[in-house]
């Protein structure tokens, strides 16, 4: 007999709000936003997240935990999803950019929904002066000298297509962490084929590079447009490629 879980019911007003937040939680996990065997985010920042008290973090840790769902590990506040990691996906990381940095890297990752950037609304064919969500990306090394931002914009279509995606519209306040390191994933998941185009370009008088990323489906839908600004010494060169539609 299969085991019961929070997720395999609908949340009603009248359960508690610990149980109620490990569903919403329990959601996320499954649906992909936290990759299965990825360290989770710690009780603070899962409570600023939910909007709820640590202590009612906690007691939605414990009643995942007891569904073997969620392990802690010796720091307590941390847990995993029991299971392998995630495997990189075969496109290339999201943003372009991030997989670059290393360890000891500080990182930031929010997303809002707001007008996107110039350039960015004509690629997209999103009206003028009409929202969409935005992902912003910033990564600097320990020493401060390796510096790279990110800024992404998504089309209507990936909205649409993408669940993963559009569950963000809602809590797009441009304050919470963003996860959407898997958002080719589930792009490929929804299938769609991912056809990247990026130009590299140096910035006159820096010693920085920017890359612009295009990216349409099979049916010549653009689905989001980035823009990373890194510290570089590269040519300029344009290089495309397509990632097949997960099967």
């Amino acid at each position: 007999m299969a085991r019961t879980t929070p997720h395999d019911h609908p949340i009603t007003e009248g359960e508690p709000l610990y149980r109620r937040i490990a569903t919403k939680l329990l959601g996320e996990l499954r649906d992909g936003t936290i990759p299965p065997g990825e360290r989770l985010p710690g009780e603070r920042h899962l409570a600023e997240h939910f909007e709820v008290s640590r202590e009612t973090v906690r007691q939605a840790l414990q009643m995942l935990r007891r569904d073997g769902l969620v392990s802690t590990d010796r720091r307590g506040s941390h847990a995993t999803l029991p299971g392998p990691p995630v495997e990189t996906p075969a496109s290339s990381g999201f943003p372009v950019g991030a997989r670059w940095s290393t360890r000891s890297a500080v990182t930031r990752a929010t997303v809002a929904w707001e007008v996107p950037p110039p350039g960015h609304a004509e690629a997209l064919l999103v009206a003028p002066a009409r929202p969409t969500l935005v992902h912003r990306y910033w990564s600097a090394s320990a020493d401060g000298r390796e510096l790279r931002t990110a800024v992404t914009s998504f089309s209507a279509v990936a909205l649409a297509e993408v669940q993963e995606l559009g569950r963000y519209r809602d809590r797009a306040d441009g304050t919470g962490a963003a996860e959407l390191r898997r958002a080719y994933d589930w792009m490929r998941r929804a299938g769609l084929t991912l056809h990247h185009r990026d130009t590299i370009t140096r910035i006159a008088g820096t010693p920085s590079v920017r890359v612009t990323r295009r990216v349409h489906d099979q049916h010549a839908r653009p689905l989001e447009i980035t823009e990373l600004v890194m510290d570089a010494q590269q040519d300029a060169l344009v290089y495309e490629f397509t990632v097949p539609a997960a099967v």
